[in-house]
């Protein structure tokens, strides 16, 4: 009788599971055997591109093989997300979610994917402020005077953001919310073609995200006036924030995280999740993600899974108090 048989039937254990086992892990410990894609939900230029861009080369050298940014935008973020869920379980998925996927939860009726039970957490990457700017027209120069000028103009000033739900928008909603300001919406389809076409001067005011806004300041073609978060940021050190320029209780902020659909293995979990923690924790990567605003926040899978849920909780309450539907 061939040996592995007698050791099946000695340890009392089915051999097809057995030899399944044995696969699984041969499979992880050879992961990844060609690329693998990273998708985003947003196109190039915005917040979450950015950090793709920077930690995606490092992390394919760690893993040995590249890992390809795929942008995937559309349907207010849940185009991508949808396009991550629905690939298959084998780990040459990865998907960057941020908060405005926890707030989209509640903001439509209906979505095509569930965050929580379509996706397997692997861990937080970072947050950043958002920058309140206006274009270089707006005669407005701290948040005291685009305040005044707002309410003196009601309605007039149009308010650009990444979309429907994103973090952009609902930090402008509460901008207003607490400013008592009437301000048009106007969503585009990202970060980057709101950034775009606040500095063309389609659009007035933005809560955009640091890096996608922070060298167009610095350039001159944007006016920052305040960082939205309790701190100011060590990138951006001479803007104060919002709370301390009229508004006390205000504060927002972007987050991103990775995420694989559900189904992947915990061996191929774990070695992604070693591997980006080993990225962030790169000298140069510190660096120039500080560069750009970013604040490197890892966590377990088990953290990033708490979070999510409690966000999506969260940003509910705030999405039911402001009326806000998308059907």
């Amino acid at each position: 009788m061939n040996p592995r048989n007698l050791l099946c039937r000695a340890a009392m254990v089915p051999c097809a599971v057995m030899l399944a086992a044995v696969a699984t892990v041969g499979s992880a410990q050879s992961y990844p055997q060609r690329a693998v894609r990273l998708v985003l939900a947003y196109p190039p230029g915005g917040g979450s591109d950015t950090l793709a861009r920077i930690v995606s080369p490092k992390l394919g050298e760690n893993l040995g093989q590249q890992v390809v940014v795929e942008n995937r935008p559309g349907a207010g973020a849940n185009l991508g997300a949808e396009i991550a869920a629905r690939s298959a379980p084998d780990g040459y998925t990865l998907f960057m979610g941020n908060e405005a996927h926890t707030i989209n939860a509640s903001l439509y009726g209906k979505l095509s994917y569930d965050l929580v039970k379509d996706f397997s957490p692997v861990t937080m990457l970072a947050d950043t402020p958002n920058i309140v700017v206006v274009h270089p027209s707006v005669p407005a120069k701290s948040i005291k005077e685009l305040i005044a000028l707002a309410k003196a103009r009601p309605g007039e000033l149009n308010q650009a953001s990444a979309g429907s739900g994103s973090s952009s928008h609902l930090a402008g909603e509460l901008f207003k919310s607490q400013a008592r300001i009437k301000m048009l919406h106007i969503p585009y389809k990202g970060g980057g073609p709101a950034v775009v076409n606040l500095v063309a001067g389609e659009a007035s005011v933005g809560f955009a995200t640091m890096p996608s806004v922070l060298p167009m300041i610095k350039a001159g073609r944007l006016r920052g006036l305040a960082v939205t978060t309790s701190r100011r940021s060590r990138a951006a050190a001479e803007l104060p924030t919002v709370a301390e320029s009229g508004l006390p209780d205000y504060e927002a902020s972007t987050w991103y995280c990775l995420l694989v659909p559900m189904g992947v293995s915990r061996d191929i979990i774990t070695r992604v999740h070693t591997e980006m923690i080993k990225v962030l924790g790169l000298p140069e990567v510190k660096e120039r993600l500080a560069s750009y605003g970013y604040e490197i926040i890892t966590s377990t899978p088990e953290q990033l899974a708490a979070q999510i849920k409690s966000e999506i909780v969260k940003w509910a309450k705030v999405v039911k108090e402001a009326g806000m539907r998308v059907d």
